[in-house]
């Protein structure tokens, strides 16, 4: 995403959401997401559009360690190595949602979103997101955007809605 730009407007997301939408309901595939940072955002975007009961299976918003562990199956080992802002944790995230939901297709996204709890290491801004279809390959990058906490939540949704559409198509 550039820097530079304004922040993901609502009706950019909900055309992503559209995109995606367009995309799980042409293969036949249900979507599972698996929040931390974004705290649901994706999932409303989805299911913000009428009929996505018929590709929107769940989505699970898992903000502390605990939660990742019960709800994710993250392990705490890699929680208590890693962080929760990591690549590890965002593959554990993903393909334990796909593990614990019938969905074809996951995505999991864990970050810091601000304005507090960055570091030197994982500055306010860094964000993981994943993907993976089921029988597929964890995939998961790593962003770091700027901006305030709206911006930071607004930016890891349509990033999150790309991938989505890129591991589609």
């Amino acid at each position: 995403m550039d820097l530079s730009s304004p922040p993901p407007s609502d009706a950019d997301l909900a055309r992503g959401a559209q995109a995606v939408a367009r995309l799980l309901t042409a293969r036949g595939l249900m979507l599972v997401t698996a929040e931390s940072c974004t705290g649901g955002w994706i999932a409303k975007t989805l299911t913000d559009l009428p009929g996505s009961s018929v590709w929107f299976e769940a989505g699970v918003v898992a903000y502390s360690y605990e939660a990742k562990e019960a709800l994710l199956g993250v392990n705490p080992n890699t929680l208590e190595r890693t962080g929760a802002v990591s690549e590890e944790t965002v593959t554990e995230m993903v393909s334990g949602a796909l593990a614990r939901f019938g969905a074809g297709v996951a995505v999991a996204v864990t970050g810091i979103a601000g304005p507090g709890g960055g570091t030197s290491d994982k500055p306010v801004g860094t964000v993981w997101v994943g993907w993976k279809r089921r029988g597929g390959y964890a995939q998961a990058r790593l962003f770091h955007f700027a901006g305030g906490r709206e911006a930071v939540r607004r930016q890891t949704v349509a990033e999150a809605l790309a991938g989505i559409q890129s591991i589609l198509a």
